[in-house]
């Protein structure tokens, strides 16, 4: 029996060394390293929401938020982030049941390897580029109008352009451009390039103010973070969804702390102002709310707790 078991110790320490040794044991395929197109469905009353990933980008929101830094940097770390987080870019799809609208259109493909996304996401949902009726901007910065363009083609070719006027007269302005400090001068020529396409095939209709753009889509308007910032109610059977666009960046530091600004808004206590409203109506009438920086799929609802508010992200459905 001793020299049993001493054959049968023997032939496992063989084993696992063999196991153990460099490139013994190895997975067959390559890591993928990539995740696959993103979208994510629910109902509000009758209409299908997707939600479109874009991908995500890096922000240093440390730098970028406006604040008490030492409270800032507190709930970054408290929510296990750092002075850099990485950005969910999404857009959203409604379909009415006789319309299809888009709303935003994420960054394109100039805008670096993570992101440009959103048409394989709108393809591995189900649908078409050419299928969209309407496209909805929430604001004309790059990272919501730039997918607008495949190159040099319109990336949805029979879709109608809507956006606030206020925006439109700003970031297609040549003299407001010339205007600008040289820095920024590049958001403005990114949003000649994604609209101004739109515009010459006629296709972009400019609206101003609250305005009830489809049965059931209605734009309002939420301006500071830039001079037309919309937000879209979507309304069916007494259910409905708030898209929030830029409304805030960081969730883990604007839900607590919705004083907090970003180097992004062009008239920061406008911005704030906005805000503070978009929060306070959510939390008031508990319906669904979502935005283009919340996390993948950056869907929820609000609650207020202390001074600010808790979001509370949708629970999972199959849909079955």
């Amino acid at each position: 029996m001793t020299k049993l078991l001493r054959a049968l110790l023997a032939s496992a320490t063989c084993l696992s060394t063999l196991l153990l040794a460099p490139g013994a044991a190895r997975a067959e395929a390559p890591m993928a390293k990539a995740q696959a197109p993103g979208f994510y469905r629910t109902f509000v009353g009758d209409f299908e929401v997707t939600v479109l990933s874009d991908g995500t980008m890096q922000l240093p929101v440390l730098d970028l938020l406006h604040g008490d830094k030492a409270r800032i940097g507190e709930a970054l770390r408290r929510n296990f982030l750092g002075e850099q987080v990485e950005t969910s870019d999404n857009a959203f799809l409604v379909n009415t049941g006789s319309k299809l609208v888009l709303v935003d259109t994420g960054s394109g493909s100039s805008s670096g390897p993570t992101l440009g996304g959103l048409v394989g996401s709108l393809r591995a949902a189900g649908y078409r580029p050419e299928q969209v009726d309407e496209v909805y901007i929430t604001h004309m910065h790059g990272d919501h109008v730039g997918g607008l363009m495949t190159g040099a083609a319109r990336t949805f070719p029979n879709a109608t352009l809507r956006i606030d006027r206020h925006d439109t007269d700003f970031w297609l302005s040549e003299a407001v451009m010339n205007r600008a400090p040289a820095e920024v001068r590049g958001y403005f020529k990114a949003a000649m390039a994604a609209v101004n396409p739109y515009k010459e095939a006629g296709k972009l209709r400019p609206f101003e103010g609250a305005t009830q753009l489809v049965p059931g889509v209605r734009a309002q308007p939420a301006y500071g973070h830039t001079p037309g910032h919309t937000v879209y109610l979507v309304e069916s059977k007494g259910e409905r969804l708030v898209l929030w666009g830029d409304l805030l960046h960081v969730a883990a530091v604007q839900f607590e702390d919705p004083a907090v600004t970003i180097g992004f808004d062009i008239d920061e206590p406008a911005a704030g102002q906005s805000r503070l409203a978009g929060f306070a109506d959510a939390a008031r009438n508990g319906g669904l709310v979502a935005a283009a920086h919340l996390p993948f799929p950056g869907i929820g609802r609000l609650r207020a707790a202390d001074k600010g508010y808790v979001f509370v992200p949708v629970n999972y459905s199959s849909l079955k």
